[in-house]
């Protein structure tokens, strides 16, 4: 199996690619900084970047079996416009621009995140998101709309598993599959960034359930979406989270 895998040099990512190479699988990653290890080609690419983009694309490798985006920001301050176009503009645009290099059969898999799950109850939003076709855009929309950026990250987010949902027929018809995974808090580099983002109210959360999650099990599921097992799988977004959504859901009913 070939792999192709953004943001694969820290956390979730470089978890992912340690678990394909004990399965054999030849991992090409895409990230700003390269990988040290359980990765066979880096192409260095600038997600916010449609210039990088589309240079990283054009000298990839193909066919592939399989597209991990797993590269993404967390919610730090200032960063708004780099959070929307790294997280979905960036995503979008390099996720289409791969399809032709990957063959029938082949599974596509998004990083969404838990953080994402209002998407229901924001989706004018996100459709409003969808509309704007450059990062040079974003300023406009994020001033229009109001957005900080706690809640660009977490537009971006809801945007990735709308998206997702969105391209399901699409892809069938291609013979291709997409799903996302909706993680909670992490133990990465990066979770410092969501406890100041999210404060008391993940802190909760992780108490609850004991511990944040580890990268190895987000990367477990991760990988098991693109295996052939994971075949009939077709636009889900798959919550892991320890049992953090169980929780405020048993809390909401009264249960």
């Amino acid at each position: 199996m070939r792999v192709a895998l953004t943001g694969g040099a820290t956390g979730i990512g470089a978890a992912v690619a340690a678990k394909l190479k004990t399965k054999g699988a030849t991992v090409v990653a895409f990230d700003l900084n390269e990988p040290q290890k359980n990765v066979d080609r880096w192409i260095a690419v600038d997600l916010s970047n449609p210039a990088s983009i589309s240079k990283a694309v054009a000298v990839a490798d193909d066919p592939l079996d399989a597209l991990i985006n797993n590269a993404g920001l967390p919610p730090r301050p200032g960063l708004e416009g780099v959070i929307l176009s790294v997280n979905f503009l960036g995503l979008v645009q390099f996720t289409n621009a791969m399809i032709p290099k990957l063959n029938k059969g082949s599974a596509i898999v998004n990083t969404a995140s838990r953080a994402g799950a209002a998407w229901r109850e924001n989706i004018e939003q996100v459709k409003a998101l969808f509309a704007v076709s450059e990062p040079s855009e974003l300023d406009e929309f994020i001033k229009a709309h109001e957005i900080d950026y706690i809640r660009a990250y977490n537009l971006s987010k809801e945007a990735v598993i709308v998206w997702g949902i969105a391209q399901t027929e699409r892809l069938i018809a291609m013979d291709l599959r997409m799903n996302s995974v909706s993680p909670a808090a992490v133990s990465t580099a990066i979770l410092d960034d969501f406890e100041t983002a999210f404060g008391e109210k993940m802190a909760k959360n992780v108490a609850r359930v004991g511990r944040p999650g580890l990268p190895e099990e987000i990367a477990d599921l991760i990988v098991f979406l693109v295996s052939n097992e994971g075949r009939w799988l077709k636009g889900n977004d798959f919550t892991i989270d320890g049992g953090m959504s169980a929780l405020a859901v048993a809390d909401q009913l009264g249960l």
